[in-house]
């Protein structure tokens, strides 16, 4: 297997070269579900990469023009069935979501609109070339401003509800007809439970790995929290924010991280805020620094795990002065060819990666 990246890729129109590249340079990937030919190309170049589609599970989205939808339910679905499947504030009026126009707030509540976005996306999947579903928007918070109370809850407590009982059903309707589920699940480090109960029917996505933004990380209490993710159930695909610029401290960081608390399984990328049409990439992504030596090493939220084919260290605290000297193995270097120091002292909110050699 060539790399640990995920390809997060429903923007633009996918070119030809960057299936290559992604053949090439990616573990997972998670497209557009209309792009069927894409998804079939991606399998016969690599049988082994996992390719995912992107469903969304709290909204339809007024502009596609179908057949095939991003989301479970079209928007003229919903409508066609009474209009009853669309949330709606106190005044009956449906909830578009701040800052995506023509996204409709669904009642994940009401059994029957479960009952059809399961049904249908386990349809569209039964005989696809994608071997399962990216279930975007299992949210925790009220990210869309939809300013609860509305008619169909009272709080975001009611909506978990719905999204609990909807990704159960679709995990198991989909597992039973060979497909996965892998949901975006959003700040499950705030439940005990909530990513392992999320992620049991293939895994899970973790779209804001050690932070909000390329500035905005998470202390490194919150970041520890988040750390048992890497280790699965199933596939566990972490995207870290950057600015954009591969050359971002961010990639590194998140990827060492990836690699210390998951041990190399599961996948992993970079990419700014809605940045999906670009094959993001730095050397160090197409590394396997081999099985793990030891458990991972901690000592005032610095961090560091020694493979059989390299090493990784990451600081987690916000406070440049919390200073900890790591010692580095022999024997390694960095993507540059450069030999590794014999010790470091990493600045905060900062990773390393050095592989054993220089075979890069």
């Amino acid at each position: 297997m060539s790399g640990v990246g995920a390809w997060i890729r429903y923007g633009d129109p996918i070119t030809p070269d960057q299936l290559a590249f992604a053949a090439d340079h990616y573990r997972a990937a998670i497209l557009q579900p209309w792009e069927t030919d894409a998804a079939s190309e991606l399998k016969r170049l690599r049988p082994d990469m996992t390719v995912l589609c992107y469903k969304c599970l709290s909204s339809t989205r007024d502009y596609e023009p179908g057949p095939v939808y991003s989301s479970g339910v079209s928007h003229r679905e919903a409508e066609d069935d009474g209009g009853t499947w669309f949330a709606t504030r106190l005044d009956g009026s449906r909830i578009q979501w701040n800052g995506y126009g023509g996204h409709w707030q669904m009642n994940v509540r009401d059994p029957g609109y479960r009952e059809r976005w399961v049904r249908n996306v386990t349809a569209e999947l039964a005989d696809s070339p994608f071997d399962g579903v990216m279930a975007d928007n299992d949210v925790f918070d009220d990210y869309y401003q939809l300013n609860l109370p509305i008619r169909e809850a009272a709080s975001m407590e009611d909506l978990r509800e719905g999204l609990d009982l909807l990704v159960h059903a679709a995990g198991r309707s989909l597992n039973g007809v060979g497909k996965i589920l892998v949901p975006n699940i959003a700040e499950s480090r705030r439940r005990p439970g909530r990513w392992a109960s999320h992620a049991a029917y293939g895994g899970g996505f973790e779209e804001v790995w050690l932070g909000f933004g390329p500035t905005d990380l998470f202390d490194p209490h919150t970041a520890e929290a988040q750390l048992p993710q890497a280790e699965g159930p199933g596939l566990s695909i972490l995207r870290v924010p950057t600015d954009g610029d591969d050359s971002h401290p961010n990639f590194t960081y998140g990827l060492a991280a990836f690699w210390i608390f998951g041990g190399g399984r599961g996948s992993f990328s970079a990419t700014a805020h809605d940045d999906y049409s670009r094959t993001q990439h730095i050397p160090q992504l197409d590394w396997s620094l081999g099985s793990p030596q030891e458990d991972p090493q901690g000592r005032n939220h610095v961090w560091s795990r020694e493979f059989s084919n390299g090493w990784a260290a990451v600081n987690f605290n916000q406070d440049g002065r919390r200073r900890h000297k790591v010692k580095v193995p022999a024997g390694l270097a960095d993507a540059a060819g450069n030999p590794a120091p014999r010790s470091l002292v990493l600045p905060a909110q900062r990773g390393v990666i050095y592989q054993r050699g220089q075979n890069n």
